[in-house]
């Protein structure tokens, strides 16, 4: 009869003890992969934007209203006028709604996720009246956000801020 062998203890205690390092020096890089998608499709919503800004700009030219401070009536084709600052999407839930042809939540306050009108949407939103709002995905922390600042001059363009560590997210 032939005789058996089989793994000594020692060589399954090494074995364990290589799959517990592995296991240490990998998991980081896996744990965080929610705050990655999330900066991701958050640079998709700024991409968004800015597409948009782009054609609600170039309608503004075609009116000859990109100049004026604020415009309430330029029609972008979507059946409901959008408001303008300097030719560029006004900071409203409205307007960025309209222009984005989504629908957002509605936030309490730019730092609380809290939702105070719930649409049942992928995206929440918070504007404060002065020409900047806050965007999150639903259920997102309000750190992990895409901030858009309206224009504010014919000189000073719109811009964006957005988040980019994974550990906010």
């Amino acid at each position: 009869m032939k005789k058996q062998r089989g793994f000594t203890l020692i060589e399954l205690v090494v074995v364990i003890v290589i799959l517990g390092i592995l296991a240490v020096v990998a998991a980081p890089k896996f744990i965080n992969l929610q705050g990655d998608a999330r900066l991701s499709t958050l640079a998709g919503m700024k991409g968004a934007i800015q597409s948009a800004n782009s054609l609600v700009y170039s309608k503004a030219s075609l009116a000859g209203v990109e100049k004026a401070k604020l415009n309430t009536d330029l029609d972008i084709g979507t059946g409901q006028p959008v408001y303008t600052v300097y030719g560029y999407v006004h900071a409203t839930n409205t307007d960025l709604e309209n222009v984005l042809s989504t629908e957002f939540n509605h936030a309490t306050s730019s730092t609380d996720p809290t939702i105070s009108v719930d649409n049942n949407a992928q995206w929440t939103i918070y504007t404060d009246g002065t020409g900047d709002a806050y965007i999150w995905q639903r259920d997102a922390p309000a750190t992990c956000r895409l901030t858009y600042h309206e224009a504010k001059s014919t000189t000073e363009l719109p811009s964006y801020d957005l988040t980019t560590d994974p550990t906010q997210c």
